[in-house]
């Protein structure tokens, strides 16, 4: 997304976190070019997938727009949420959400996040969120250089369009996916022991999932 003025967009639309304590709790989708949150029913299905690994996990939400993914985590538990954004006026908007919700686990970082990324790592993530602009071409370099900022036996989540072939790393192994007709939603696995080489997230078999 391009860094606007430091105000907060207005709001084109709102989401709604779906478990733990923040349950039910709306937050505005920001009327930002390329902004697309995880829709509802697809973040259920993840946070499901997840269950067993939230709680007291340390998550990252790149490219974190609404800041839906985050929230939900910090939500239902995770220790440390850091969501990036690198336009200043949603990051301005989800710093407001943070304080108002009382989301001490929260930090949000206003940078871009592939230049984030290439900082040397000051900790690890457990679970990461990956879904950037789909227009923007960032999915590629964002798995390049997440490598070092994920723990032992870290999760990530990427999103991306349903026909897009995403190149990930094969030590990423795939665990669930689904799709809907415009999105595909996938959940890897990077075990510690796993050789690091680059592989398509295309060439992985998809089961089949209900529209």
């Amino acid at each position: 997304m391009r860094r606007g003025a430091d105000v907060v967009p207005a709001a084109a639309g709102r989401v709604r976190i779906i478990g733990g304590r923040w349950r039910g709790t709306k937050l505005d989708v920001p009327g930002a070019p390329g902004l697309r949150p995880t829709a509802d029913r697809v973040r259920e299905t993840l946070f499901n997938w997840l269950q067993p690994h939230v709680p007291g996990a340390r998550c990252l939400d790149l490219f974190a727009g609404s800041g839906a993914l985050g929230f939900e985590a910090a939500s239902r538990g995770a220790a440390q949420c850091v969501l990036v954004e690198r336009d200043a006026g949603i990051a301005r908007g989800l710093r407001a959400t943070a304080a108002r919700l009382h989301a001490d686990a929260v930090q949000v970082v206003d940078t871009d996040a592939l230049a984030w990324l290439r900082a040397t790592p000051s900790s690890a993530f457990d679970i990461v969120f990956l879904d950037p602009p789909f227009a923007a071409g960032l999915h590629a370099a964002a798995c390049e250089r997440l490598g070092p900022w994920l723990a032992p036996e870290a999760w990530i989540y990427v999103e991306s369009p349903r026909d897009a072939g995403i190149a990930v790393p094969a030590d990423w192994r795939l665990h669930r996916e689904g799709h809907t007709r415009e999105v595909r939603y996938a959940l890897h696995h990077r075990p510690s022991d796993a050789p690091a080489t680059i592989r398509r997230l295309s060439d992985a078999p998809s089961p089949p999932t209900p529209e």
